[in-house]
C-alpha cells in the first residue's frame, strides 16, 4: 500500500477528511484526554474524531502543515485559560508555550492566541465543526482553530 508525499504520517485517514471537508471560518478543537469531548459531540454536537495515544503538540504540527489558520478573525487560536484557583495555586501550563511555537513555526507571529475562561471554552468547543480527542495529558492542553483559506 503506498503512501501520499508530505503528508504527516500520524494524520489518520478520518483526520484527513475532516480536514479536507471543513472550510473558511469552520473551527476545530484539538482535546486533552480529560476533555468533555464524547457528551460535548452528542445529541446534534460537533463531529467525534479520535487521536488516542497521540500528544496535540505533534498533531498540531501535523495538522498546521496542511490547514491555513484565518487571517480575517482577531485571532486564530483559542485555549483554556487557567482558573482562579490555579492561578493562585502556581499551576504552570508550558504547553501553551509549545502551541505558540507551533503556530510560529508555520505561520510566523501573526497567529493571535485568544485566552477562554474553562466553561466559555466548553461553549465554544459546542459550536465547533469537530473535536479530536488526543491522549494530551497536560493540564490545560487543549486548543481551538479556525480554519482559514489557501
Amino acid at each position: 500500500m503506498g503512501k501520499l508525499k508530505g503528508i504527516p504520517h500520524i494524520l489518520s485517514p478520518d483526520i484527513l477528511h475532516l480536514l479536507a471537508v471543513t472550510g473558511h471560518g469552520d473551527e476545530i478543537v484539538l482535546a486533552d484526554i480529560n476533555f468533555p469531548t464524547h457528551s460535548i459531540c452528542t445529541a446534534g454536537g460537533p463531529k467525534e474524531y479520535r487521536a488516542d495515544g497521540l500528544q496535540i503538540p505533534a498533531l498540531l504540527d501535523a495538522i498546521l502543515t496542511l490547514m491555513p489558520l484565518d487571517n480575517y478573525v482577531d485571532s486564530q487560536v483559542a485555549v483554556m485559560n487557567r482558573t482562579h484557583r490555579d492561578v493562585m495555586l502556581g499551576v504552570e501550563v508550558p504547553i501553551l508555550n509549545e502551541f505558540r511555537s507551533i503556530c510560529n513555526q508555520h505561520f510566523g507571529a501573526t497567529v493571535k492566541i485568544e485566552f477562554l475562561e474553562r466553561f466559555e471554552f466548553y461553549e465554544r468547543a459546542k459550536k465547533t465543526y469537530a473535536i479530536i480527542q488526543t491522549g494530551e495529558t497536560a493540564p490545560y492542553g487543549n486548543i481551538l482553530l479556525k480554519r482559514g483559506v489557501c
